[in-house]
């Protein structure tokens, strides 16, 4: 959230810096990113000057342009082409000299020197909305007679800078989400530290109802979801443009002004939180506002121009005709205030976070309003906030104050209470406090003492800390204000002796075979648990109805829990794609999950869940690229499979101990799976198929393996690592080239061999394949290397000869093998 400097000062007196500002909120809990120096205007009007037209004629090449010569004070006239219809001879306008940056929302550009249509121009005479200083686009600005040429456009218009605090607000801090709950937090700082200080708040003593003569009424049907509505009316206003001191305050925080009556409610948003919504008191059928919910269905255009279907659980705020606004979330497009309005009627309230919050989601809406009110807003500030925006509209665009204030509130918040022992404060903290500096802490931070012994106090909590509920919760509270800082490091350390287990042992492998893969030349990813549910549409491998769904998701985006990790990866290789990072290498461990609703128990509502920890891994691109050494060489699953056999080594899982199967998966053009003798599944791999990759926009071949890292760890329980002395005796290798069918592969070639021959052969590896012309139809060829070697003595040629007989007489009997 942007915290404006000045606007802070007016809340709460103090002397610090703004970078000491920043340090004093980051030591209590709200953490302030940055600090920079803004203007009101973006620029600051920076290189924009006050210049006088002397002379101005038509161009020759243009029915529309013209000539002039501009004096900007420094006694060298400058020559500029300009289109506005009313610029004239005797003007004083606003000029952007050459090298002038100017702003069109998050765009720049630069102003060069140039030549339109044959004429030089050195600058640009400006209209308003070129420097920001208004929305006019009719003409170029005219200034009084009185300006005077050479001034600094910024010293003309008074342009103040101020500091910008970049604060960043958590989820459970609802109350300092505005320039006075800020304040409030900072006072709570100052008073610990010793300043002289005060917190101050706008008064509204000079609030007075006017007339009668506008008197709408306020009917709640759902207390539950709106426990308290406010409101007033205000008759005979006149929506224009906000002054300059109030459309100054809001673009400093990164606002765009409306107009008076919108800025007004906009200004109480951010300076005490309290979200107010402005009708147009004429589109009130009845002169009554009711807060009720809708039929399902019930359509309503939204005030961007967007029709919604309203569930019966959308709170709405109504006329007596027809729905106005969602109430907390969106304003509706026919009854918002507008240039022609003429009376309003001013709502605030304190509507419930939930509804509110599941409203928004159900919607896919994320405002202002609907952020502040999900979180929990003061529902005693909504009449002192409800008085002030009168008193300002009533102020800024005139009319009168014609009803009393309207208010429902039948079943009013209470105070928290809480019961706060000194002896766990100086437990939970570490360090004993003094209760006299607690007192003085929880006191500044609007907390009431009720009750004081020897052993603790007694504690009422404003309604708006909604996260100060428990004794917890103040000692937080008191410990934050106090200074983490301050808390000194003890000179002993207590400890318990522990002893490593399976998630210790498991933790440890994770990081060697991490480390195993960033030296491949791999990047470690971490995505999202949660992902988009369309994607498990349709498949088979990973049904749609197997995902654990989220019931008020962020977006459609994030609306359920992954069943695989590949579509993370996919997204991290389309985004890399995108930049023109194509040849990749990544790796991702975290956990998958599974919903089985066969398994759905009402005693155990967890049965039906289900969680695994998986390690995936991701090939796309060139292996080698732009090497003078080496041609380039696209990335293959035969290296995807390499890496998965290294892995399985440095886990002490021996291949050749293992099943490798053929699976049907969709989520695979081609793939191998990996299997226990058992038959668990230890990893699955392979190209993964065309239609997911075009779902993604991913035009290279990618290659996937998934490893069921729980498996694994299951798999090596038994497993010890032994070493034993390099043999003395030499290696023997035996090639041959075997004629087979095409459809037999080479892992079924490796299982006979090593089943034939147990103990002395020691590696079986394909070097070649050949398929075409010589052979015979539905044969190809494979050339495959034999590894022999006796620990114990040098393996004599009979004993060599007799070992392959055998394997070669198994081949052709079990694979119908011939030797070419």
């Amino acid at each position: 959230m942007n915290i404006s400097y000045n606007w802070l000062k007016e809340y709460v007196d103090f002397n610090l810096t703004p970078d000491e500002v920043a340090a004093a909120l980051t030591s209590i809990g709200l953490e302030t990113d940055a600090v920079k120096e803004v203007q009101a205007l973006k620029g600051g009007l920076e290189g924009l000057v006050i210049g006088e037209v002397l002379t101005c004629k038509d161009h020759p090449n243009s029915d529309h342009l013209h000539i002039t010569t501009v004096d900007l004070g420094d006694g060298e006239p400058v020559q500029i082409v300009c289109g506005a219809p009313n610029v004239a001879a005797g003007q004083k306008v606003v000029v952007a000299t050459v090298g002038t940056i100017l702003y069109n929302g998050e765009e720049r550009f630069t102003i060069k020197r140039s030549k339109i249509r044959g004429a030089e121009s050195l600058g640009m005479i400006c209209a308003e909305d070129e420097i920001g200083i208004g929305a006019s686009h009719d003409g170029i600005i005219v200034l009084p007679p009185d300006a005077v040429p050479g001034t600094q456009a910024k010293d003309y218009y008074h342009i103040k800078s101020d500091h910008l605090l970049e604060v960043d607000i958590t989820p459970n801090r609802a109350d300092a989400s505005s320039h006075y709950g800020v304040a409030r937090d900072l006072y709570a700082y100052l008073v610990q530290n010793g300043y002289k200080t005060a917190l101050n708040k706008p008064q509204i003593d000079s609030f007075t109802v006017d007339n009668h003569d506008l008197d709408i009424r306020v009917i709640i049907e759902n207390e539950e979801a709106c426990p308290r509505y406010a409101g007033v009316s205000v008759k005979g206003v006149t929506v224009k443009e906000s002054p300059d001191w109030l459309q100054d305050k809001l673009r400093i925080i990164g606002l765009r002004p409306i107009n008076n009556v919108v800025d007004v409610t906009n200004y109480i948003l951010y300076a005490f939180g309290q979200p107010l919504h402005c009708f147009d008191a004429d589109k009130i059928a009845g002169n009554v506002v009711i807060v009720e919910t809708l039929p399902e269905g019930t359509p309503f255009v939204t005030l961007d121009g967007v029709e919604r279907k309203l569930s019966d659980s959308d709170l709405m705020i109504c006329s007596k005709e027809a729905p106005m606004c969602i109430a907390g979330v969106f304003g509706g497009l026919e009854s918002g205030a507008t240039e022609e309005t003429k009376n309003v009627f001013i709502e605030s309230a304190y509507f419930h976070p939930t509804w509110v919050r599941k409203t928004a989601r159900r919607h896919g809406l994320n405002t202002d309003a609907s952020f502040r009110f999900e979180r929990g807003v003061d529902p005693n500030a909504t009449i002192y906030c409800l008085k002030l925006a009168a008193v300002m509209v009533k102020e800024i665009a005139g009319g009168t104050i014609s009803s009393d204030i309207k208010d429902v509130y039948n079943d009013p918040v209470k105070d928290f209470v809480v019961n706060l022992p000194y002896q766990k404060v100086d437990s939970l903290i570490g360090k004993h406090i003094p209760a006299e500096t607690m007192k003085r802490i929880v006191t500044s931070l609007e907390m009431k003492i009720l009750e004081e012994t020897n052993e603790g106090v007694t504690l009422s909590v404003p309604p708006y800390r909604v996260d100060v509920q428990r004794d917890v919760d103040v000692i937080e509270d008191i410990l934050r204000i106090y200074g983490y800082n301050n808390v000194e490091i003890p000179a002993t350390l207590s400890s318990s002796l522990t002893t490593k287990g399976e998630e210790d042992k498991s933790h440890k492998l994770q990081n060697l075979i991490s480390e195993q893969l960033v030296g491949c030349g791999f990047n470690e990813i971490m995505n999202n648990s949660l992902t988009r549910a369309a994607y498990y549409n349709g498949l088979k491998s990973f049904p749609a109805e197997h995902s654990v769904m989220l019931l008020n998701p962020l977006s459609a985006d994030l609306n359920a829990m992954r069943q695989t990790l590949l579509f993370g990866g996919l997204e991290s290789i389309a985004r890399n794609a995108n930049r023109r990072h194509a040849d990749l290498k990544f790796f991702e461990f975290g956990n998958c999950y599974y919903f089985d609703k066969e398994k759905k128990n009402q005693e155990k509502t967890l049965a039906a869940y289900s969680e695994e920890y998986h390690l995936g891994i991701w090939l796309t691109g060139k292996r080698v690229a732009n090497s003078w050494a080496h041609a380039d060489e696209s990335s293959s699953v035969y290296e995807l499979k390499a890496y998965i056999e290294n892995i399985f080594a440095r886990l002490g899982l021996d291949w050749r101990n293992l099943v490798v199967g053929h699976p049907t998966d969709d989520l695979f053009s081609t793939a191998l799976s990996v299997h226990m003798p058992s038959g668990k599944k230890l990893a699955v791999f392979g190209a993964v198929s065309g239609k997911i990759q075009k779902t993604f926009d991913i035009d290279n071949e990618i290659y996937f393996a998934d490893l069921n890292w729980k498996e694994l760890m299951k798999a090596i329980r038994s497993v010890k690592v032994s070493y034993q002395e390099l043999s003395k005796f030499p290696a023997v290798r035996r090639d041959l080239a075997l004629l087979i069918d095409k459809n037999v592969q080479f892992a079924e070639i490796e299982k006979i061999a090593y089943g034939t021959e147990k103990k002395l052969l020691r590696e079986v590896s394909l070097f070649d394949v050949y398929e075409g012309k010589n052979l015979e139809a539905g044969k190809k060829s494979y050339a495959v290397s034999f590894m022999l070697q006796d620990e114990s003595q040098t393996l004599t040629d009979k004993v060599i000869d007799k070992i392959m007989s055998k394997i070669v007489k198994n081949l052709e009997d079990k694979l119908g093998v011939k030797l070419r």
